[in-house]
Parts: structure tokens; C-alpha cells; sequence
């Protein structure tokens, strides 16, 4: 299943989760993924936004805190634009983006990459 959107500026908080210690690990372990510090925000478009349900429905694995303050993530893998990635799907009570943004992980900077800059259409494939 393919879904697209595009590329959103995000709050800069993705930086600091993809280096928390638990995570970085757990990514290694899980994912086989050394982290780029960031994440990538895309909004998913409207002419995909009704399979976005369906598409994140299932995770391939789950990263559990270690430390009681912060919360689990669903992790789904995924590709962009034919790049490994992954989709982190946090609890609800801590998502700070509406429901059609999703954030994404890589071991890469994928803007840089992929040479795409804010605005840019993306595929993700799961």
C-alpha cells in the first residue's frame, strides 16, 4: 500500500527523540536503523488520506521506555521514495501533529538525500 503528502516543517522536537538512549537502542536492535537526529513531518494528501487508517494499522514493533515519564511508540517500516524509513507512531496524549501528519525516521536526513525541501510530494510504501 502506497500513501502520499507532503513534506511539513516540524517543531524541532524530533531531534530530541530520535537521540533519547532507549530509543537509539531499541532502534538498533529493532529496526537494524542508526538514527539521523530528526525526524521528517509529511501531511498526507487527499487523494491518500482515506487509506491512512488502513496503512498504519498495523506495526511491526513497538519501542518501550525504560523510563516511566516518557510513553511507547508503535514503529511501522515503511519506505520514502524508495529510502528505508520507518513511521513512529506515538499515544495519543502525546502527538503534538493533527491526524494526518506522520513523522518519520531514517538513518538518513531523507530531505537531504532526496534533495526535497519543504512542499515537496513523497511516497511512502508499507
Amino acid at each position: 500500500m502506497e500513501i502520499s503528502g507532503v513534506i511539513e516543517s516540524g517543531a524541532g522536537k524530533g531531534a530530541y527523540f530520535t537521540q533519547v538512549d532507549w530509543v537509539v537502542k531499541q532502534c538498533e536492535i529493532k529496526l537494524d536503523m542508526t538514527l539521523f537526529p530528526g525526524t521528517l513531518n509529511v501531511k498526507v494528501d487527499d487523494r491518500t488520506v482515506h487509506q491512512l487508517g488502513e496503512f498504519l494499522r498495523v506495526a511491526d514493533i513497538e519501542l518501550i521506555p525504560d523510563d516511566p515519564s516518557f510513553c511507547a511508540a508503535r514503529i511501522k517500516k515503511v519506505t520514502v521514495n524508495g529510502i528505508a524509513a520507518a513511521v513512529v507512531l506515538p499515544s495519543e496524549d502525546v502527538r503534538i501533529h493533527d491526524n494526518r501528519t506522520i513523522e518519520l525516521i531514517a538513518s538518513c536526513s531523507l530531505k537531504k538525500r532526496l534533495s526535497l525541501n519543504d512542499g515537496d510530494t513523497v511516497t511512502i510504501a508499507g
